[in-house]
């Protein structure tokens, strides 16, 4: 488990940045000069740089670092990178972020990875996590009643279906209450778990698996990439930052009815019969609305109305 840590990476994030602004490749001795190290130590961190994923280029006349607008690494994220937390291979981003969460780490703190051996959605079921997808979890601390918790999974929802939409050119749709279809097909699962001190919220962590250039048909006949769908591989990267940007605006000036009304606008779940199942019991009716707490409101084929506040929906 290779993992970056920014903040006790120094002398490889200078070394990255003097590689990453050079126009072709630089010797060991002029790097060790720039820094004040010795050759040996500029190697010593090229080699730890390259063993974390890095992809630097070595030969005889030096090194280079060569381009990839699909790097995750944490100094690729501008004023993000402080927050970054990344991996190449982990059980789960959840796990992880779980850890940093109960140990204070600030708001909005991310865990992203290339890969998760144990990614899993909604009911404990599997989230097949190959490479080439988007893979991460957000720490919040929104300052909310306990009772709004379930909205801040929608939000997320919601804005990572606008960025689909506006940023891709794909007709992105939600699915309560955590799925983005694009037509039938799910491209992207969203996941949250919470932790409260007393009647507020301690912290919320939102789990993101987002298809991007992996190829999810060959494990989910159901599901689709943005690859597949553009014809071209596309940059986590970008997508990760403008995700993040546009849940944190989201979140700092959180309006309820505004969200709920978003979600509305964009949602596939209202008007369809549905099926709901908890661990304890599955419901069917028909989905006419959800209500002021972000739960799916049925109406029963009696007539009467049920709100299910969690849950793995079907459409029917």
């Amino acid at each position: 488990m290779a993992k970056i840590k920014v903040n006790n990476m120094s002398q490889k994030e200078k070394i990255y940045n003097i590689l990453k602004e050079a126009e072709d490749i630089l010797s060991g001795e002029k790097i060790s000069i720039m820094l004040g190290i010795s050759r040996v130590s500029v190697w010593k961190h090229v080699k730890g740089m390259v063993h974390s994923g890095i992809p630097v280029v070595t030969s005889p006349q030096g090194y280079r670092l060569t381009p990839d607008p699909d790097s995750l690494n944490p100094w690729e994220f501008g004023e993000w990178q402080d927050r970054m937390h990344y991996f190449q291979e982990i059980s789960s981003t959840m796990d992880e972020a779980t850890e940093l969460a109960r140990q204070d780490c600030p708001d909005f703190t991310v865990v992203v990875a290339e890969r998760q051996t144990q990614g899993r959605g909604r009911m404990k079921r599997v989230w097949f996590s190959g490479d080439g997808g988007l893979y991460f979890t957000v720490v919040v601390r929104p300052d909310i009643p306990v009772m709004l918790a379930s909205l801040v999974n929608l939000a997320a929802a919601v804005e990572m279906a606008a960025l689909l939409r506006s940023s891709y050119g794909i007709y992105a749709s939600l699915k309560w209450p955590n799925d983005i279809l694009i037509d039938r097909a799910k491209i992207c699962g969203i996941l949250s778990q919470m932790e409260t001190e007393g009647d507020r919220i301690s912290h919320l962590r939102i789990g993101v698996g987002l298809n991007v250039n992996n190829s999810p048909e060959l494990d989910e006949p159901g599901a689709v990439s943005l690859k597949t769908l553009s014809g071209h591989p596309v940059s986590r990267r970008e997508i990760l930052v403008a995700f993040l940007n546009r849940f944190e605006e989201r979140l700092t000036g959180f309006d309820p009815e505004t969200l709920i009304a978003d979600w509305r606008s964009n949602n596939t779940t209202i008007g369809r019969h549905v099926s709901i199942s908890t661990v304890k019991k599955t419901v069917q009716g028909t989905a006419v609305d959800i209500d002021s707490h972000g739960g799916l409101i049925l109406k029963m084929a009696d007539g009467s109305h049920e709100t299910a506040i969690h849950g793995d929906c079907f459409h029917t």
